[in-house]
């Protein structure tokens, strides 16, 4: 199985609990095709969906078609992520308590708000990094204050921090599983004006005291996340995780209506869910608008995930020109703006910076090899 195959293996089989014609059709090639499992094992894992793959094939009784030390693996990552997961949950709704008592009203993102609502059939399906959650700006600073008052503090050794203009820097609380992100945008500057607090605040979902937001705007959200705040614009390739939650999302609203409203924004998420509709077997819940953009996107996709030789390279210089404008745009804002002139100068300042760049430039030698 090369990379093409494998990912899109990985993609049907994330489908089978839902779809009738890929269960059928993944049960047929565990039955009559060798599947390269140390694939299947590496590329789900490297794409976070690892305990999804398990729990959806467990569901419709494939597993006796895995090798058994593969399944015995599989139950072992997956039943220590569903323990993560209750502790996150705990942990979200401990957050919650704390804010709702002082008048705000978080509304939990992405994979922790995926968890409290109930998305997935087993909550080991999802692998949550941190708790993400926005606040209204007028809530942003108090937030902040509560959250450090209730024992969190900053993960970063730094002194200083990076000016963020999303959220606070990362905070983690002794004994809590998960690090928080206190959201004041779901953004990059350059398109905040078209999807944020204001314009997601008033279809919101209230579960169980717990707030989140609505599916066209999680759909929207899932795919913002890679394609924008992660640059997958640019890259043009697929992360299963993102579209495994599209998926499900896609069961609860129509897709390709979420983001008909948006201007700048929807050429992106139209592109990313073609590339999920081609990658998951055409689901018809997947179904795009058809329009030259994607057609152009989904002939860059097909190209880079039939020939990752030569993506590999593409990716390497698409990612030194995005690491090229984010230096040059931070060097052009520490002109006009205090804040990142400030974090310029501390970083220029900071010997530990100092003697990494020496290493990197070959200056001096790493201690490994002193």
């Amino acid at each position: 199985m090369n990379y093409k195959e494998t990912v899109f293996f990985i993609a049907k089989c994330l489908t089978i609990t839902l779809e009738k014609k890929n269960r059928i059709e993944i049960e047929d090639s565990l039955k009559n095709t060798e599947i390269d499992w140390d694939s299947v094992v590496k590329v789900s894992t490297q794409h976070f969906v690892f305990p999804a793959l398990y729990c959806n094939l467990k569901r419709v009784n494939l597993l006796q078609y895995l090798p058994e030390e593969l399944v015995n693996y599989m139950v072992h990552i997956t039943d220590l992520n569903r323990e993560r997961n209750k502790q996150i949950i705990k942990q979200a709704k401990e957050i919650n308590s704390l804010l709702l008592a002082n008048d705000i009203t978080p509304i939990f993102l992405k994979g922790t708000g995926n968890l409290l609502e109930g998305l997935y059939a087993d909550i080991a399906e999802r692998m949550v990094g941190d708790i993400d959650f926005i606040v209204s700006k007028n809530d942003y600073i108090n937030t902040i204050k509560l959250i450090k008052g209730f024992g969190y503090n900053r993960v970063s050794k730094e002194s200083y921090d990076f000016p963020q203009f999303k959220h606070y820097a990362r905070l983690h609380k002794e004994k809590r599983i998960a690090a928080i992100e206190i959201h004041k945008e779901l953004l990059i500057e350059k398109y905040a004006s078209e999807f944020n607090y204001d314009s997601v605040k008033k279809n919101l979902l209230k579960i169980n005291e717990i707030t989140v937001l609505s599916y066209d705007d999680q759909i929207s959200l899932s795919i913002i996340a890679k394609q924008i705040n992660d640059d997958g614009i640019y890259f043009k390739d697929i992360a299963l995780r993102n579209a495994y939650d599209v998926f499900l999302l896609s069961k609860k609203t129509t897709a390709k209506e979420a983001f008909k409203n948006f201007k700048n924004l929807k050429n992106p998420l139209n592109s990313f869910l073609a590339s999920t509709y081609i990658t998951f077997n055409k689901v018809s819940s997947l179904e795009y608008e058809n329009t030259v953009e994607t057609e152009k996107y989904l002939q860059v996709f097909n190209n880079q995930i039939s020939n990752r030789v030569n993506t590999k390279r593409v990716h390497k210089n698409i990612g030194f020109y995005l690491f090229v404008k984010n230096r040059l745009n931070i060097i052009l804002k520490s002109i006009v703006n205090k804040e990142f002139r400030k974090w310029v100068f501390n970083r220029i300042r900071d010997k530990n910076w100092q003697k990494e760049k020496l290493r990197q430039l070959n200056i001096t030698k790493s201690k490994s090899n002193s």
